[in-house]
């Protein structure tokens, strides 16, 4: 097969749907010698990474080839947006062409059509993004539906999700491929100066980007009620980086009084992040909804206790090793902690636990799974036309433009 692989996500900036494709590609590249593949550096009329050509994944295997991107982001729009006469021989004439960051190509004659769904949060509740955020995912995902060949999904709860959002895509065209850690064991773990205040097993660590969908005006409530009843706390630290209405967070620490006891360290590396959560007293995950929760499935397999969230993915993350709580409800996420913190939750049992969820999830294991989900696309038929929304004898949507 030859495979066009969207990478344009994998640079150094990547969040949770770029180490989904980087991890998915660095264990195909390490173990498929059977397949060609062509790599996009750049992808869709709605994400642009200017440093695409230096930094997205690359590889020196010989069945492996990387396209050069378009010279700038108007470029890559006009491209994507009005495919020329050759498109797929533009991209390398792929059998399978597997879109990776909520695009959704449009004029693919021959090629089948792969496509990654992460989450529809951006459905679920309008304040957790930008106006222009959500209408660029509604868009891509909304065509995937009706053009993909087939739907992967992250979780079985996005599946779930996708096919409940869009009826009129047959179910049995969609699986689940799960993420695994993106911390090699050979990473070695950081403690940098900037950490250096830190004592081991002596502070909370929550890890995301500071934004609504990630919840941290609760967890300020709950830790605020954790050094009530507990007359102090180890401190709460946050790791990740600023998004958006990060004012509105500031001005909840604020009024909370709770500035010197929260730490803030901007977005940490890889390294760092490891000793973080090695290290760390608890895990603590409030987010309100995640397509998988790759942060607490990181969290198991370095051996951090985790409390997490009751909802979306979260318990399929976590299995049965963690402390749930609703996020919705700050006296739940206060009250799961500061049983935590009495002792009343066994905390080595907790670790002991999270390794062994941990190893449930493998790129090893997905790379595997991902190679029999192309060959079956291969000998499937192509999605020629699927019944219209709605239903009742409305006609067809074609699956191809």
């Amino acid at each position: 097969m030859r495979i066009g692989f969207d990478v344009s996500q994998t640079g150094k900036a990547k969040a949770g749907c770029g180490y989904f494709a980087d991890g998915l590609i660095r264990q195909l590249a390490a173990t498929d010698t059977r397949n060609e593949y062509i790599l996009y550096p750049a992808v869709g009329d709605f994400f642009w990474d200017p440093a695409c050509k230096q930094e997205t994944f690359a590889c020196q295997e010989p069945n492996f080839q990387r396209l050069d991107p378009p010279r700038d982001f108007p470029a890559s729009q006009q491209f994507w947006r009005n495919p020329p006469a050759d498109f797929e021989a533009r991209l390398g004439h792929p059998d399978i062409f597997h879109a990776n960051n909520f695009f959704c190509p449009r004029s693919l004659k021959n090629a089948r059509l792969v496509y990654t769904t992460y989450d529809l949060s951006f459905l679920q509740e309008p304040k957790w993004t930008t106006e222009e955020n959500r209408i660029g995912c509604l868009h891509g995902v909304f065509e995937a539906s009706i053009r993909a060949d087939w739907i992967l999904a992250i979780s079985e709860f996005t599946r779930r999700h996708f096919l409940d959002t869009f009826p009129h895509y047959p179910r049995e065209r969609s699986s689940v491929i799960y993420p695994a850690s993106r911390f090699p064991d050979s990473l070695p773990a950081l403690r940098s100066e900037r950490l250096a205040m830190l004592e081991s097993a002596r502070f909370w660590l929550s890890v995301g980007t500071i934004e609504p969908r990630k919840n941290h005006r609760s967890l300020l409530e709950a830790y605020s009620r954790l050094r009530s009843a507990m007359g102090s706390a180890y401190p709460l630290v946050l790791a990740g980086g600023r998004g958006w209405l990060m004012e509105a967070f500031l001005d909840d620490l604020r009024s909370l009084e709770l500035g010197r006891d929260v730490i803030l360290t901007g977005y940490v590396s890889d390294a760092e992040l490891k000793w973080l959560y090695q290290n760390c007293f608890a895990f603590v995950y409030p987010s309100l909804f995640e397509g998988f929760g790759m942060p607490v499935l990181e969290a198991l397999g370095l051996g951090a206790p985790v409390l997490c969230s009751n909802t979306s993915s979260l318990p399929e993350a976590a299995g049965d090793a963690a402390v749930l709580f609703d996020p919705s409800d700050p006296l739940s996420i206060a009250k799961e902690m500061i049983r935590f913190a009495r002792g009343e939750v066994g905390r080595e049992s907790l670790q002991s636990a999270g390794l062994e969820q941990a190893k449930k999830f493998s790129w090893a294991r997905s790379a595997a799974r991902l190679l029999e989900l192309y060959e079956q696309v291969v000998a499937s038929p192509r999605m020629a036309a699927i019944p219209a929304p709605g239903g009742g004898g409305g006609g067809a949507i074609q699956a191809r433009a």
